[in-house]
């Protein structure tokens, strides 16, 4: 029998696999020099708190969860968002009792039952990072930035970001009694008649053209702003562009999860067809308390380590490995086999990536497996090498071959490097 992986998942295997842990290493590294801190949370928890926290009538709770009852007969979910999680961490462990705001980031794997195709997966990969207990523009920026400069440092230049408002708890009502009124004037089908009365935006959120072409005329959220909201969302705007930031207004975008309130945005790349977006995020002042914690402001995001990939390959970015070898050793007979293992192992101890040749490979096959490496030097030692106590160097961009003392190996290879 031959087992396969699930339909909708699927394996990283190298050299891909490299790109996706340079991926999160690249989109998590502004965060962490802006004092975020690292946090990881289960990969499931109790059902109660994502149909709370990320809402009854989003297509995650009701059609896309991975459910299942555990053997002390607890609902539990394989977790399909990062937010909800860090957000009942921070309260479990009393952080809001400290110095605010609290900023984390976050790695991991999440879960939804998807309609499986190039770009949506059943299993996928983020990238998250949260601000909470701050209601303050700045923070809104800073996130936005810092996302920005993730994508600018794996080299894309084709990710657009798109800005929206979604108002506060003052503004919001009128602004969903307009869109039900305007949505109940049209012919939609009954689920979708359904969730106008349990939470509108979900309808302009909805991808089906059938739906979106009756949508043209619907009332904007940014009409209905508040004076305060108005003023925090220019102000977000304000920051960005002081910062060089581009991004377009869009005001129907609404996302996914019900707990965004004010800021709301997403990155898009146009070189992935329907799934376009590669990552986003908001402003999500109530869902502490939705989730029974005290009043804790926050905002955050979250990128997608799966589309970045491929929006890396849509611009032909993945034409090198990443994370290639320094050094690749080609041992050439018993004893130089030995004494190689002992340089390999001196040369990682100090900090070089280094590779060797196994199996008793011959000179061509060695060398072949060099080659691959992507290694920048090749060590080359055999018996009649340790008798004249010198390894060969090759320089495997130039084709450059020189003897080197064994006894220096290490130093002469680190000082290339350093």
């Amino acid at each position: 029998m031959s087992f396969q992986a699930p339909k909708g998942t699927f394996d990283w295997m190298p050299p891909r696999s490299e790109w996706a842990l340079a991926v999160r290493d690249a989109l998590s590294a502004p965060a962490r020099r802006a004092g975020y801190g690292y946090i990881e949370t289960p990969a499931f928890e109790d059902t109660r708190l994502f149909s709370r926290g990320v809402g009854e009538s989003t297509d995650i709770v009701t059609k896309e969860m991975y459910t299942f009852e555990d053997k002390g007969g607890r609902s539990i979910t394989l977790r399909p968002e990062g937010t909800a999680s860090v957000v009942r961490a921070v309260i479990e462990h009393g952080l809001p009792g400290g110095p605010l705001p609290v900023k984390l980031w976050y790695s991991g794997s999440y879960y939804r039952y998807e309609r499986a195709q190039k770009g949506r997966y059943r299993h996928f990969s983020q990238v998250g990072a949260e601000a909470l207990g701050g209601e303050d523009p700045a923070l809104d920026a800073e996130l936005i930035v810092l996302a920005v400069d993730g994508y600018a440092g794996l080299g894309l230049r084709n990710v657009r970001l798109l800005l929206n408002s979604l108002g506060c708890r003052e503004c919001r009502p009128a602004y969903r009694a307009a869109l039900q009124e305007f949505l109940r004037g049209l012919d939609l089908d009954e689920p979708t008649r359904q969730r106008i009365e349990i939470n509108p935006l979900r309808v302009l959120d909805d991808k089906r053209p059938d739906v979106q072409s009756q949508l043209a005329d619907a009332p904007l959220v940014t009409d209905h702003l508040c004076g305060a909201c108005k003023a925090y969302h220019e102000e977000v705007r304000g920051l960005l562009s002081d910062v060089g930031v581009s991004y377009t207004d869009d005001p129907r975008l609404v996302r996914g999860l019900d707990y965004y309130t004010r800021t709301t945005f997403e990155f898009v790349h146009d070189g992935l067809g329907a799934q376009s977006a590669v990552g986003g995020g908001g402003r999500y002042d109530g869902l502490s308390e939705m989730i029974g914690g005290p009043p804790l402001p926050s905002v955050g995001w979250a990128l997608g380590v799966d589309r970045t990939v491929l929006a890396m390959e849509a611009e032909g970015l993945l034409t090198e490995r990443p994370g290639t070898m320094d050094v690749f050793a080609v041992p050439l007979g018993e004893e130089a086999r030995r004494r190689v293992f002992t340089l390999v192992a001196e040369l990682r101890r100090a900090g070089l990536s280094v590779d060797m040749a196994f199996g008793g490979r011959g000179v061509k096959g060695a060398m072949k497996a060099a080659d691959r490496s992507g290694a920048r030097y090749a060590l080359i030692l055999g018996d009649r090498d340790l008798e004249a106590g010198a390894a060969q160097l090759k320089d495997l961009t130039t084709a450059e071959q020189t003897a080197v003392p064994i006894a220096e190996v290490v130093d002469i290879l680190k000082g290339k490097f350093s």
